[in-house]
C-alpha cells in the first residue's frame, strides 16, 4: 500500500478529481495549502502599493492506493494538474505500513 501526496494548484482540483475517479479511486482527502517552490511567490499591486505575496495557495492531495493501483494515479494527476506552467505542483510517494478502517476494523487493502 502507497500513500500518493499531491500538491496541486487550485484551479485544477475538479479536473484531477475526476481523472482519479476514472482510474478507480473510492477516497482522496484534500486540504488547503500555502507554499512556494521555485516561483519564490509574485509581486502584487493592492490600492497603489506593491507588495509581494511569498505564500501561494495550493491543494493538498493525499490518496491511499494499493500498489498495483498507484502508477494509474500518478499518471491520472500528472495527466490532469499540467498547466505546462512552473508551479504546476508535486507528487510524493511514500509506503503505508498499515491502515485500519475505524468503524468495522478492516485493515489493509480491505480498509481502503
Amino acid at each position: 500500500m502507497k500513500l500518493v501526496t499531491a500538491i496541486i494548484k487550485p484551479f485544477k482540483l475538479d479536473d484531477v478529481r475526476a481523472a482519479l475517479h476514472e482510474v478507480g479511486v473510492n477516497g482522496i482527502t484534500v486540504t488547503e495549502v500555502r507554499g512556494f517552490g521555485r516561483q519564490k511567490g509574485h509581486t502584487e499591486l493592492y490600492r497603489g502599493a506593491e507588495y509581494n505575496v511569498d505564500f501561494l495557495p495550493k491543494i493538498k492531495l493525499e490518496i491511499a492506493v494499493t500498489t498495483e493501483l498507484l502508477e494509474l494515479v500518478v499518471e491520472a494527476i500528472t495527466r490532469s494538474a499540467t498547466t505546462g506552467k512552473i508551479g504546476d505542483g508535486k507528487i510524493f510517494v511514500s509506503s503505508l505500513e498499515q491502515v485500519i478502517r475505524i468503524r468495522t476494523g478492516e485493515t489493509g487493502a480491505q480498509a481502503i
